[in-house]
């Protein structure tokens, strides 16, 4: 039986950077993977879904470069052009990731690994490898990096609906789709479909998508929904899917149907834990999740720790990579690197994307007194092509000490306009530095160091109460 320093269970994002750090650091490491090296973000999350916006993005480019001269004319869209593309692409990085893993000293396993007890986990067959032979190893110290998978929603016919995993391997464009859910992956799906010509039906509880962000700001990107050709539901309850001759209908709540050859379920992720036998471990669950702290990653069973998605901290790609990163140097190295987990930027990869980075006004309010500043205006890139929608900023200023606590922004780079901007959120800036700062002329990013004047101003929440 082989013995470690530290055994790591699935090799997404953060299980990969735990693993490697923790072996440049000199100790025994091994990972194991069961179904794609690199785990969801690489293979069925961030990475083909922006390359899938992309794609979107040109049609409408095409369609607007005629307001600037351009003679053309959008031709159809070949499915399999991109599929393929994106198959290779994404091929070429879990060779990367091998590579890394090996050049590190890292021993790989691949298959489906479980616990036996506290430090001893058995690898067996799986998806990616179905005729390994079951090896059984120990360690010192096991980090569960497992990820997340997609959650359907218990209705009848849910069996006929895809989930985001599917959705990366159609064999053909849906003519028409219901998306079913308005977080992250559902609006972006939405705008996907709508951006290559699909008839896009968008269906979510709340009375607003993107639950969580900034209430403005959900405010906006509503707006935006229909300007993109896509048919909003909000407020709607799915019941059940039926499949007919010529697709599926979903009935809602109420009454209505809708008509569609695709229903794709956007309705959330769970961790992937079912198969780990964690019991056999002692490690407990709360509400589907490990609960750890984000300090040290610590389980309640010494010696195993868990980060990323199956925690109940930040599930997010960069967040689960900068908590391997700190585990490794925690467990194997030197100490005192640092990360502000509580400014990390988010961005949704709408048609027009939103990004957002430190507090919402919601969140701020409850302890500060704030100034709150908004500019609203046209990109430059669609006064001549005459494209709908506004670009929106926003920012939340404490009001005593002027410190920046978020900025949030939809339009056309907000991802990376809010990039930058999370280091001056993240260092404590103030309104005042930002207001010394030149803008960079004419960019839309240059709205953030215009801004004058406090669109209003909020009171703490106390305030209000009383």
């Amino acid at each position: 039986m082989q013995e470690f320093d530290l055994f790591v269970i699935g090799a997404g994002s953060g299980g990969v950077r735990c693993a490697r750090i923790a072996a440049q650091n000199g100790a025994r490491v091994a990972i194991a993977e069961r179904r794609h090296w690199g785990g969801t973000c690489v293979n069925l999350g961030c990475v083909p879904k922006k390359l899938m916006v992309y794609a979107a993005e040109y049609g409408r480019e095409i369609d607007d470069a005629r307001a600037y001269g351009w003679d053309v004319t959008p031709g159809p869209h070949d499915w399999r052009t991109l599929i393929d593309a994106k198959d290779r692409e994404i091929e070429r990085l879990n060779g990367i990731y091998v590579s890394m893993l090996k050049k590190a000293g890292v021993e790989l396993f691949t298959g489906d690994a479980r616990f036996v007890d506290a430090n001893t986990v058995e690898i067996g067959p799986s998806e990616l490898a179905p005729d390994a032979a079951v090896q059984t190893v120990r360690a010192k110290n096991i980090v569960i990096a497992t990820g997340g998978a997609p959650t359907r929603l218990d209705i009848p016919g849910a069996e006929h609906a895809i989930v985001s995993d599917d959705a990366f391997h159609l064999e053909n464009r849906p003519e028409r789709v219901v998306i079913i859910g308005s977080g992250y992956i559902g609006i972006e799906f939405a705008g996907i479909f709508a951006g290559f010509g699909s008839q896009v039906d968008f269906v979510y509880r709340q009375d607003l998508p993107l639950r969580g962000f900034d209430e403005e700001m959900r405010r906006h990107i509503a707006e935006l929904v229909p300007l993109n050709g896509i048919t909003p539901h909000p407020g709607s309850t799915p019941e059940r899917i039926e499949k007919t001759s010529e697709g599926y209908r979903l009935h809602l709540k109420g009454g209505k149907v809708i008509e569609t050859d695709c229903v794709f379920m956007a309705t959330g992720r769970h961790p992937n834990l079912t198969s780990l036998r964690l019991d056999l471990a002692g490690v407990e669950v709360t509400g589907g999740r490990i609960i750890t702290r984000i300090e040290d990653a610590k389980t309640n069973v010494p010696g195993i720790y868990a980060i990323g998605d199956v925690t109940d901290t930040y599930n997010l790609t960069p967040t689960a990579i900068a908590e391997g990163h700190l585990l490794a140097e925690r467990l194997f190295g030197e100490t005192g690197r640092e990360w502000s987990f509580a400014t990390t930027p988010k961005a949704v990869f709408f048609s027009q994307p939103l990004a957002s980075v430190g507090m919402t006004e919601e969140e701020a309010a409850e302890h500060h007194t704030l100034d709150i500043y908004t500019s609203s205006f046209t990109p430059m890139r669609q006064s001549l092509s005459g494209r709908k929608g506004k670009a929106f900023m926003k920012l939340v200023v404490d009001s005593k000490s002027q410190v920046v606590l978020g900025a949030h922004m939809i339009g056309p780079d907000s991802p990376e306009i809010i990039q930058g901007l999370a280091i001056a959120v993240t260092a404590g800036l103030t309104k005042r530095d930002l207001d010394r700062t030149i803008g960079l002329h004419p960019t839309s990013a240059e709205e953030f160091v215009t801004m004058r004047t406090p669109t209003r101003h909020v009171p703490h929440s106390s305030d209000k109460q009383n």
